[in-house]
């Protein structure tokens, strides 16, 4: 299961313990923030897409769109999310439970700028009923991601 996966591989910071389980779906960044009891934009929602050879994930704040041409301008070739039904194999999580903890290797993470207004984030832990709140510096540290400025609309 993706989620003891997630657990797993927090062990290393202690931040196994800190994965929120709900009863209900936080699949998407509505019913998310819901069962968080936090604002829409404050999840760190994580879209997987196709570069060249190659998945990416870009970790961005709930109310953030991808800008095309930015992603373009960084990535050098159009935004091309993964269809859905590829998401399991080749990032390693579900859609709805998408994070950028215990990622297939080779799937390289990006962060998004729209996500350093906040002071914490709860991005998704594996399961499409799970979260974890994260500072930018534990999301930075715990995923190895890169910042980048990919987004707009925030």
């Amino acid at each position: 299961m993706s989620i003891e996966i997630v657990r797993n591989y927090l062990k290393k910071w202690n931040a196994d313990g800190r994965i929120l389980e709900f009863d209900v779906s936080s699949a998407t960044v509505e019913l998310a923030a819901q069962a968080v009891g936090c604002e829409p934009a404050r999840i760190a929602k994580t879209l997987s897409f196709k570069v060249q050879d190659h998945c990416i994930l870009i970790v961005a704040a709930g109310d953030a769109k991808v800008d095309n041409a930015k992603y373009k301008a960084v990535f050098h070739t159009k935004a091309k999310m993964l269809p859905h039904d590829e998401v399991p194999e080749l990032i390693g999580h579900a859609v709805g439970g998408v994070c950028p903890f215990g990622v297939k290797p080779g799937v390289e993470v990006y962060l998004d700028e729209s996500l350093k207004r906040f002071e914490t984030v709860f991005p998704a832990a594996g399961s499409s009923s799970s979260a974890i709140e994260v500072t930018m510096e534990q999301l930075e540290q715990y995923s190895g991601g890169t910042w980048i400025d990919v987004c707009k609309g925030y």
